[in-house]
């Protein structure tokens, strides 16, 4: 049983949820290859050297590839299908671009956003917004998987001697052509992986004042996520947003600033180590869910919150 991790990295630096999917291949077999694909990416391939569980680094390296485009990346899945049983890759944007396609072509069922590994063939998955959780057994001969990557301890870079194979791949789909990228640039922590998380919602009125979720941002080293609400209001971009349709959280610590609790929301972080919620309906469904609730009015209470944090950050100083 040999496992193939498709690696998630933006060509100097692999992301983290990439040793996570590596911690849930590693709990299925042994036999553990990573495909790293983009342009220039030696620093991503030399950085996996280090991982115990990995016997070999299979490198596509090409300017073509430098924006991980799924028409591109998925005909190199499928050249290389053949010498694995089992596919992984992390469930984020990236992951989720990508793996259905592999999964179509090769025809069979793609297993959605695992948290757990039973067996080589069995696995558990949320379903109905994180309420259910399915225990899903495949019989393909080819299991395509996405894993979410914050149900994974991620796996250390130290102490492996992974080798390094070089393999070229002509890119033949001549039809698609990248055009550009527009993201959000951002000296915070990536919101999917932070170990605290602070997120607005409708509450907060405006665009204009998710600027008081950033001044305590900057003083928790925290990311700024956003529901849904939020983002449809147009105050933050679609790419801070959290909950089934967004990005799935679990940080050490989570505080829902002006956030209902909507059950879609609370899909993407209900999992937190500790929830804080900051609402003024006492009946807001977040309190059912959150650790430690205060019932305020929130441009009372986050100025508030700021200035205890300037005095403790004055004393520890």
């Amino acid at each position: 049983m040999n496992i193939l991790v498709l690696a998630e990295h933006n060509n100097s630096e692999l992301k983290s949820s990439s040793l996570s999917v590596i911690k849930a291949a590693s709990e299925i077999g042994q036999n553990i290859d990573v495909l790293v694909v983009g342009s220039a990416c030696d620093d991503v391939a030399n950085k996996l050297v280090g991982v115990k569980d990995i016997k070999k680094i299979i490198v596509v390296d090409d300017q073509e590839y430098l924006n991980p485009i799924a028409e591109f990346i998925s005909p190199i899945l499928i050249s290389l299908a053949d010498n694995y049983s089992h596919i992984l890759a992390p469930a984020t944007t990236f992951g989720k671009n990508i793996m259905p396609r592999v999964a179509a072509l090769l025809d069979v069922a793609q297993i959605s956003d695992i948290i757990k590994v039973e067996n080589e063939d069995t696995f558990v998955r949320p379903i109905y917004a994180g309420n259910a959780l399915a225990t899903v057994q495949s019989s393909d001969s080819k299991k395509i998987i996405t894993v979410r990557p914050t149900s994974f301890d991620p796996v250390s870079t130290e102490g492996g001697s992974a080798e390094i194979e070089k393999l070229s791949f002509n890119v033949e789909n001549k039809n698609v052509e990248f055009i550009k990228r527009e993201e959000t640039k951002s000296d915070r922590p990536e919101l999917g992986t932070a170990r605290v998380v602070i997120s607005g919602g409708r509450g907060l009125g405006s665009a204009e004042n998710f600027s008081l979720l950033n001044d305590i941002a900057d003083k928790l080293n925290a990311a700024v996520g956003a529901s849904r609400a939020a983002v449809d209001a147009g105050y933050v971009s679609n790419d801070s947003q959290v909950g089934q349709t967004g990005k799935v959280v679990v940080p050490d610590l989570y505080i829902a600033v002006g956030i209902s609790g909507a059950i879609q929301h609370l899909a993407g972080m209900k999992e937190s180590k500790i929830i804080v919620a900051i609402n003024k309906d006492e009946e807001a469904p977040i309190f059912n869910v959150a650790d430690y609730g205060l019932c305020a009015d929130l441009f009372e209470a986050l100025p508030q919150l700021s200035s205890e944090l300037d005095k403790l950050n004055t004393i520890q100083k």
